[in-house]
Order: C-alpha cells, then structure tokens, then sequence
C-alpha cells in the first residue's frame, strides 16, 4: 500500500490544544464491529463495551521532562531532547544546533550542569551528563516536558499532571501514552466494580511516535525501536483471560505494539528451542513457554521496532481503545490493519464531520478487530 492511501483532511480547529475539563469528560467513536458503523458515544459510556472476565491492559510508562536547552563552550545554542536514558548518567538524545556537534563537545545545560558528546548513530547522540546526580534526578530537576509537536504552547502547570496518566509508574517516555489519558481513579474503579481484570505493561514511547512516513511504498518505512516489558503476572493472566474466552482490550497503540511484539517473539523463540531438540521432530512446550500458548517468557522484555500494516495477523488484542492519529502515520496504518481500512477510513470521514478533538488531547475510539462479516 502506499503513504498516501493514509491521507485525510483534518482542519486545523479540530487539533486539540488543551485536555478537556475532566479526564473522562471526552468523547468517544465506537466503530461496531459487526456492522462497520460508527457510533457517536462518550468516554462515561465504556463500561457498557466490556464483561466481567475481560481483561484491560494499560502501559504504565511514565513520561520525563526530557527537553533541554544549553549552548555549546564555543557559544552556540543548543536544544537537546533525551530518546533513551541508558544508565545513570548516559542518554541517548536528538540534538538541534546551528552545527551538528562532534565528539568531545561539551554542552552546558540548563545553566547548571555538562554534558560531553560521545558519538552519533544515525539520528541519535550519545551523551554523558557530568554530573554525581542520576540523569532521571537531573532531567526532573532541569527538564522541561516535551509536547508533541502539533501542540503550540509550551508546557503549562497543567500539562504537568494532564499529560500523565494516573497509573504512570516506571519513568522513560518522552511521549504519553495517550489513550490512557481520558481514565481516571473512578472510571478505573467502575471497571474493577463490573468484574473487569486490569493489568500493565511498559513500553517507553519514543520521538519516533511523531515520525511522519517519508517514503511512496509503507513496506519500505523503517520504525523506531523502544524498550517494552510485560511483568509475568500479565502474561499469567492474558493466558487464562484467552482460555476462559474473554477479551483482551489494549489500552492504547503501545500497549497494543507490546502485546503483539512479544507474541511474535515468543513464535520465533518456540521455533528455536524446537529447532535446538536433541530430537527435530521433538517439541516440548515446558521448554519453551512453561505452559503459555500465547506468550513465552523470553519474549516478555526486549526492543521492538514492529510495523503493524493491513494484513498482519493479530494473536493478542481483541479491543482496542485509542486516540485520532495523524493523517499518513505509522499509528494510523496500524488501526487500519486491526479495525479495517475503509472502516478506519470511513469512520475518521465520520469524525472530521462531526468535530471530534484530535490527537493526544483529542477524543478517544473503541475499535474492535475485525473478522470477516457474513
């Protein structure tokens, strides 16, 4: 398929710019799977989509302020946005500048402390803060929260708490995963109250999000890679969710990216410990997967740079609950390939009409995969 079979109108007013009033106060386009329709509904309504026995998944990534501003020893500003935090001291950053710095340039930031340029691989650098204190204590203390790029204001007290989700926990995103935005404590509660099962996952959302595809044919789009953990309860309880013959419902394309990730990677492992037998003919699932038909344990943490477009085959996620994407993005090609394609195009059509809010601040959608109508 081609970049720009993703391509939709969408007005500048519709792009929101501020979160709503109350998290859960948003609305929310309900795309029936059954019948391929969209459905105008609110955010208050999603409890009425899921049974007891469902299982909801949420990635509990914590975004950092990972913007910087600073000049170079030789006087020229610089603008530095953290990607990775590798360890205690060492990053991996986009840099801006008026000349791409080389290594062993030292930049002051934020006008208390250094950091030195190590290298660059491809758009990256790697940086080292010279400093005692830990990067995540530096990037608190001096950073600034990094918005997404379609938003114009700088970050305000409000982001501060809005541009979070209640859940966040482990801190690495420079990006929040923003369909778990519109929940709040009550909404989390009412779920809990219904009998619907609640589990995390992390993956650190990148600067990639945000990446436009550049290229005609999407097969030759290259994605960003970022670091996903599933805990091994969350493993444990997909497995018997998927067995009692409930619902998985990511919350948001991340948690979504994750699950399938790691079910890929969990194929390609039982393949090679089944290829690895003293016998080939021989598979023993202890061996690969302590049981799991969906999940094997060696794929619950790792890298992953996965594509999802029209024709993948989904193994984990049954519902998904998400934002509007950006016209041509690889987040769109994405619910196109789970709900539909002319579906997903219909059903944004529908949305532009009638002025749903767009993108991280925007309103949200309940997709389900589809499966072939009769």
């Amino acid at each position: 398929m081609k970049t720009q079979d993703f391509d939709f109108y969408l007005p500048d007013a519709l792009i929101a710019q501020h979160p709503t009033k109350s998290r859960s106060a948003s609305r929310l386009l309900y795309l029936n799977e059954k019948t391929g329709l969209a459905q105008d509904q609110f955010f208050l309504d999603l409890p009425a989509h899921l049974n007891a026995g469902d299982l909801v998944i949420f990635n509990d990534t914590r975004v950092i302020k990972a913007r910087l501003f600073g000049n170079k020893d030789s006087g020229g500003a610089v603008e530095m946005l953290i990607e990775r935090v590798i360890d205690a001291h060492n990053v991996l950053a986009h840099i801006r500048a008026s000349r791409s710095p080389v290594a062993g340039t030292i930049i002051n930031l934020a006008n208390a402390f250094k950091a030195e340029v190590l290298g660059r691989t491809d758009d990256l650098f790697h940086v080292k803060f010279l400093s005692d204190s830990s990067a995540l204590d530096l990037l608190e203390q001096y950073g600034a929260l990094p918005l997404p790029p379609y938003i114009s204001h700088n970050a305000e007290a409000d982001d501060e708490t809005r541009y979070q989700t209640v859940y966040a926990k482990h801190a690495g995103a420079i990006a929040a995963p923003t369909a778990g935005l519109h929940f709040d404590e009550a909404m989390l509660t009412t779920l809990k109250g219904k009998g619907v099962n609640i589990a995390y996952v992390t993956l650190h959302v990148g600067a990639g999000t945000f990446q436009p595809v550049r290229v005609d044919d999407i097969k030759d789009h290259k994605m960003h890679s970022e670091i996903y953990n599933i805990p091994p309860e969350t493993a444990e309880i997909i497995e018997s969710t998927k067995a009692q013959g409930n619902k998985i419902i990511a919350v948001g394309t991340t948690s979504m990216r994750t699950l399938e990730s790691a079910a890929l990677n969990s194929t390609a492992a039982q393949v090679a410990i089944k290829n690895s037998a003293p016998q080939a003919n021989i598979y023993e699932p202890s061996r690969a997967s302590a049981g799991m038909t969906y999940l094997n344990s060696a794929a619950l943490s790792g890298e992953t740079d996965i594509f999802i477009t029209p024709g993948f085959e989904f193994k984990i996620v049954d519902k998904l609950i998400t934002n509007f994407h950006l016209p041509k993005s690889t987040l769109l090609m994405l619910v196109s390939a789970f709900a539909g394609f002319d579906e997903i195009k219909n059903a944004y059509a529908h949305a532009v009409k009638q002025e749903y809010r767009f993108f991280s601040y925007g309103d949200a959608m309940l997709l389900e995969r589809k499966t072939a109508r009769k």
